[in-house]
């Protein structure tokens, strides 16, 4: 018989799996179940990668709305796992930030994905690198709930993210007014959230006027959005102007103190929705107005309002608790409690939830990736 090769090799692999088992019977075992496993079980495919240009694209504050209107719905039923987001605050070295990174997330009970979103934000000397690059990025990681493999990661560099907080503007500007009470819609803050509010107005309310006021950039704005939505803008001189004429105000500034005084607001009754107060360092909103009797105040969700929100604010200043929180939007969404009823003022307070981004997530699947 003719000794080949071969056969000296499985002699030897023999002997070598007999000595293991007799030296070291723990790792032999460890070997026997890896190799059964990896000879009887697949891989999951790589996530699919969309860039900022395909998503940028593709996606529309329209396109969220009826997902985000339903998944602040299943919210107030409790049907979405959200937890508290997490912040990571990077300080300024000689090798990193300043900036700061969010992580939330959240799964809507009955949809087939999930989502978790990385954003960074506040990267404010990356202006200053030649080219410059944007202060914020970010990306959405959508992944298959039956499975739990992640189907794709979306590079939205905070694309995404203004979608959602522009459809959760649009859902508490439809159940939080009338078209009586939201002819005029007056916007402090003129940068991209403000534009996709701007966006989810018109889808709500087509015929309103607009007005704008912001240190910066007001005009570009309201020129743009007039010409993009087909509505009139006009530009207010100061944040009281801009008061004094709106039924509703949207808010989105980045700063840390009241963007208005109360006793500025229209007395037949506004409606404010404020999305810049993300971190506790933040407030747009004057405390008095939260706790006023003639205002009733909604948060997108109370748990996370109470620590990031305006709800924080009046709290730290002893005015409210949050057992004074009127609603979550959510409950109004599903009619347990009602939204403009007469002349009093409504505070609508969007921190963004893991809700929304779940909700956007979903919708940027079926969109880009579903027919994959």
């Amino acid at each position: 018989m003719t000794i080949t090769r071969s056969m000296l090799r499985n002699v030897a692999a023999r002997v070598q799996r007999r000595h293991l088992l007799l030296n070291h019977p723990l790792d032999y075992l460890h070997n026997h179940v890896q190799q059964r496993a990896s000879s009887t079980t697949a891989t999951f495919p790589s996530p699919i990668l969309f860039d900022y240009q395909t998503v940028s694209q593709n996606l529309t504050v329209s396109d969220a709305i009826e997902s985000v209107e339903a998944a602040f719905s299943a919210l107030a039923r409790n049907e979405v796992d959200v937890p508290m987001p997490m912040h990571i605050g990077i300080t300024e070295t000689e090798t990193a930030g300043p900036g700061d990174c969010h992580i939330k997330g959240g799964y809507v009970e009955g949809t087939p994905t999930f989502t978790v979103k990385l954003a960074c934000v506040s990267f404010y000397n990356n202006l200053k690198l030649e080219p410059p690059l944007p202060a914020g990025s970010g990306i959405f990681i959508v992944v298959n709930a039956l499975t739990g493999a992640p189907l794709a990661v979306f590079q939205e560099n905070r694309f995404m993210t203004d979608l959602r907080t522009g459809a959760a503007g649009a859902v508490a500007l439809k159940y939080c007014s009338t078209p009586e009470h939201s002819q005029t819609i007056g916007f402090i803050g003129c940068g991209a959230i403000a534009r996709n509010m701007a966006r989810a107005a018109a889808a709500v309310r087509p015929s309103f006027q607009g007005v704008a006021f912001a240190h910066d950039g007001a005009e570009e704005f309201a020129l743009d959005m007039s010409n993009e939505l087909g509505v009139e803008f006009v530009v207010a001189g100061s944040a009281e102007d801009l008061c004094s004429q709106s039924d509703v105000i949207f808010t989105q500034t980045p700063g840390s103190e009241p963007v208005f005084e109360t006793k500025w607001l229209k007395p037949s009754g506004v409606t404010v929705i404020a999305s810049g107060s993300d971190q506790p360092t933040k407030q747009e909103i004057p405390a008095d107005l939260l706790a006023s009797p003639l205002c009733k105040y909604v948060s997108d969700l109370t748990k996370q309002t109470s620590k990031v929100g305006e709800l924080r604010s009046a709290i730290k200043e002893g005015l409210m608790t949050e057992n004074d929180v009127y609603a979550e939007l959510g409950e109004i969404v599903n009619g347990t409690k009602k939204g403009r009823e007469s002349n009093e003022h409504i505070v609508v307070d969007l921190t963004g939830t893991g809700a929304q981004d779940a909700a956007i997530g979903q919708v940027a699947w079926d969109k880009l990736g579903g027919n994959r």
